[in-house]
């Protein structure tokens, strides 16, 4: 590439971090890129950024097959790159600069329609990267306008990315919707529980478990015949004469897996800070109710506790039950929960909450895990992993032998189907 070439591209992208930090104009930059855009043969609204992705192919046609897949790896020429750039430089200024303050339904829809463009640019590879900024700035956005407006238009809110941080604005408003609004905002929080119990089940499915029952007979079909056992115990009627090993008795594999009945209690502290955990679990919980001679509870709280038992089963039922704030405490969530113990041995208790709370609750959990329940503390269960837990309560949990679990959901998968093997 030629020094020209190399410069021009760099104002390019110096601009556009200019304007994306600060949308304030610089006029050096501004002029200069002015300059290489007309210099190009592409049109001024190129560089204003309150001109739609959609709306600048609509004008100028030409530019709709150049941009999709743009920002796809290929080699181009030195002139091309210097293009490439102006263009590349608009998707980014219209996805990543979302100023400060409200946001309309417009303003959304139009962001939302850019991101698509993005999307398109980069390819399906590239888009998967950069699947989870879009969708946290989206949840920004979304913050920033007023929700309802855009539940109670259909279209609009079809568009919606489901997200957690969407989910707990849902959550947070839905006593305040009605009508369409509601039935949308329903809508995207199945849409959101469906698409993370499909995740959470594939985990759970592929987290080993179980031991082979050896007081179950081995079902005699073909596919459980163990032919080496089969040959060794009928070495002995092998004839020489015949050349031929005549078998008197068949041996099968045993693949009955042995299940415990056990009771699986979960807590879930249903304050604010813990919407991300809280809707994990809740999900887990459900699918582990569905697995056989596994009696599952759920216990929600605040300053009161609610037992959503009945629910247990429907994750998307239980989340319209429950809500999100209030004060935390647990010993009315620990009043609810110990009375379901029947037998402390054959029963888990997940307590999901960041431990914010009363400290004598400490003598309870440790009460219950002398007694012989299998008391699994959690502090966070997302995707991230994030999230903060009282010092307090992580030590003296450590100490009485039950240590905080906090991180991937996977974590807590594993412990509970250890437990159940």
């Amino acid at each position: 590439m030629s020094e020209s070439d190399d410069t021009r591209r760099q104002v390019l992208y110096w601009r556009l971090l200019a304007r994306v930090f600060d949308p304030e104009e610089q006029p050096s930059l501004e002029a200069a890129s002015v300059a290489i855009v007309d210099d190009l043969g592409l049109p001024p609204a190129l560089l204003d950024p309150d001109v739609t992705l959609d709306d600048l192919v609509q004008r100028f046609p030409e530019l709709d097959a150049e941009l999709d897949g743009l920002m796809a790896p290929r080699d181009d020429e030195d002139g091309a790159r210097v293009r490439r750039a102006a263009l590349v430089s608009k998707l980014l200024l219209n996805v990543f600069s979302t100023g400060t303050g409200n946001v309309t339904a417009t303003q959304l829809a139009c962001w939302q329609q850019d991101a698509g463009r993005l999307r398109r640019a980069l390819g399906d590879e590239g888009a998967e990267q950069v699947g989870g900024v879009l969708t946290e700035l989206e949840g920004e956005l979304v913050k920033r306008m007023q929700l309802r407006e855009v539940l109670a238009d259909s279209r609009l809110a079809n568009r919606l990315t489901p997200s957690m941080s969407l989910i707990e604005q849902l959550l947070r408003d839905k006593a305040n919707l009605s009508g369409v609004a509601l039935a949308n905002a329903k809508a995207l929080i199945r849409r959101f529980v469906d698409e993370v119990a499909e995740v959470l089940r594939t985990q759970v499915e592929q987290t080993s478990a179980g031991t082979i029952d050896r007081s179950v007979p081995p079902k005699r079909v073909f596919r459980n015949l163990d032919l080496e056992r089969t040959i060794w115990k009928n070495l002995v009627n092998w004839s020489p004469d015949d050349e031929r090993l005549y078998v008197d008795r068949l041996f099968y594999r045993r693949t009955a897996k042995r299940t415990t009945p056990a009771k699986m209690i979960v807590v879930v502290d249903q304050s604010g800070s813990m919407v991300g955990s809280m809707v994990n679990c809740t999900i887990l919980a459900s699918i582990f109710a569905g697995l056989p001679k596994v009696d599952v509870h759920l216990v929600a709280y605040d300053h009161r506790a609610l037992d959503l038992t009945p629910w247990v089963h429907d994750p998307f039922e239980v989340l319209l039950r429950t809500t999100l704030g209030g004060g935390t405490d647990g010993t009315v969530a620990m009043a609810l929960a110990r009375p379901k113990i029947s037998d402390p041995r054959n029963t888990v208790m997940v307590w999901i909450s960041d431990f914010y709370d009363d400290r004598s609750l400490i003598n309870d959990f440790a009460a219950l895990h002398r007694s012989g329940v299998k008391f699994i503390p959690v502090g966070s269960v997302s995707s991230s992993g994030r999230g903060s837990v009282d010092p307090w309560y992580r030590e003296r949990l450590k100490s009485i032998g039950t240590p905080v679990i906090s991180g991937h959901v996977r974590k807590l998968v594993s412990e509970l189907k250890n437990f159940l093997a």
